[in-house]
């Protein structure tokens, strides 16, 4: 599995862990990751560190995940990015969006 995904003991946190090649092909699973959970987290941790790359449809994903998360009042941090998705979440102006740790 390509992503992973980890609910927190009291339910309040949803960790996503993205691993190889975050494009379309992962959009799906990405999607149903987050999307069902009851009662719904109160925050989000799209975990990077096996990421080797994304695209402009993965940005799309995260703007999704943001959405649902809340808009402008969600909760999500992008963790453990290496310096390629870095540099792809910079030229995008995501860390203007997100919390890129």
């Amino acid at each position: 599995m390509s992503v992973v995904t980890e609910v927190s003991q009291n339910g309040q946190k949803l960790t996503i862990s993205i691993k190889g090649r975050f494009d379309f092909a992962k959009h799906q699973e990405f999607r149903e990751s987050y999307e069902n959970l009851q009662p719904k987290p109160e925050s989000f941790e799209v975990n990077l560190r096996d990421a080797t790359y994304l695209d402009s449809s993965a940005l799309g994903m995260l703007l999704l995940l943001r959405d649902h998360a809340g808009g402008e009042n969600a909760e999500i941090r992008l963790t453990h990015a290496n310096a390629d998705v870095r540099k792809i979440l910079a030229i995008s102006n995501f860390e203007q969006i997100f919390d890129v740790a």
